[in-house]
């Protein structure tokens, strides 16, 4: 971009910026069903806008904003997916009638709502093109020639993606849904749980390696325990936070609570470990929409947690 001047050319970059966090919690909910994983989806945006800001300037319209995002996470999550030898070819065939009426009839509504009710990691069994189109019309509700556009295919295939999709997805939500089964925390898990809920913040920082690294979204890494160990004073504010382990996607967690007598979670964070300290945090705070499709377990502990509580 040029030719404007410097302050108002910052102005516009600021706005666009703010805009465009705006729509995180939307893209999300596109990559996280598209990757199948709440956390894989979440590297997808965090991707996304790294990628944004450096093309930023490119962008000569506002009202090309959220259709540009789109298309630089669904780009990048088709790369990720390809890496993993996941993506299933399919072959396009005779497009099923399909309204894209403003007021959808009954069977549309329907079709929405299960799509909506499905769990982030089912949406991998379909083939990633049905993936697509599911997410973004049932899901996201976007018009059928914005979904052409994205995709780069035409509305009838659209349509016929959508229609097998559909039926995929039924039966997909026809196998027993059962809750996993609550597991048992890790002893470094519950003692870095028990420090924290005793705000003993020198026992968490003396859990910290000396190259530890934290990642949050929306703010630069951190790394170093000198670095790393201010983490813990966005925490100390508050007397009411409170921590409980769980398990999303597979993964131990740690369940982060606004206050002592909440029932759901805020948000997550999630440790790695080396030779009994943490190497490395990841902290969902800023972006708490992760948590709402994570389907999170809490973990399961005699006389503390609760078995099978999920969200």
């Amino acid at each position: 971009m040029s030719g404007g001047k410097p302050g108002v050319e910052r102005d516009r970059r600021e706005g666009l910026l703010a805009l465009a966090a705006a729509l995180r919690p939307e893209l999300h909910r596109y990559c996280a069903r598209l990757m199948g994983s709440v956390i894989d989806g979440e590297d997808v945006v965090q991707d996304t806008f790294a990628r944004a800001s450096v093309a930023l300037d490119e962008l000569s319209e506002v009202a090309q904003l959220r259709p540009w995002l789109f298309r630089i996470a669904h780009n990048r999550a088709l790369d990720l997916l390809r890496s993993r030898a996941i993506r299933i070819a399919e072959p396009i065939e005779a497009a099923f009638e399909i309204a894209d009426d403003s007021k959808p009839d009954p069977v549309e509504i329907l079709m929405r709502r299960e799509a909506i009710g499905t769990a982030v990691s089912r949406f991998v069994e379909l083939p990633v093109v049905q993936r697509s189109v599911i997410i973004l019309k049932d899901v996201l509700d976007e018009p059928l020639t914005e979904i052409a556009a994205l995709l780069g295919i035409t509305v009838d295939a659209v349509k016929a993606h959508l229609a097998r999709g559909r039926a995929r997805l039924r039966e997909i939500n026809a196998k027993t849904d059962r809750l996993p089964d609550a597991r048992i925390a890790s002893a470094a898990v519950v003692r870095y749980v028990a420090l924290f809920n005793q705000r003993d913040w020198d026992g968490l920082r003396a859990l910290l390696a000396e190259d530890v690294r934290l990642q949050q979204s929306m703010h630069p890494p951190r790394s170093g325990a000198a670095d790393v160990g201010t983490f813990f004073t966005i925490y100390a504010s508050s007397d009411e936070v409170f921590l409980k382990p769980g398990w999303v996607e597979g993964r131990e967690v740690i369940a982060v609570f606004q206050h002592r007598t909440d029932t759901k979670p805020v948000h997550f964070m999630w440790l790695e470990w080396r030779a009994g300290r943490i190497s490395f945090i990841r902290d969902y705070r800023y972006v708490g929409y992760v948590t709402d499709d994570a389907g999170l377990v809490l973990a399961r502990e005699t006389g503390s947690w609760d078995r099978g509580s999920r969200f």
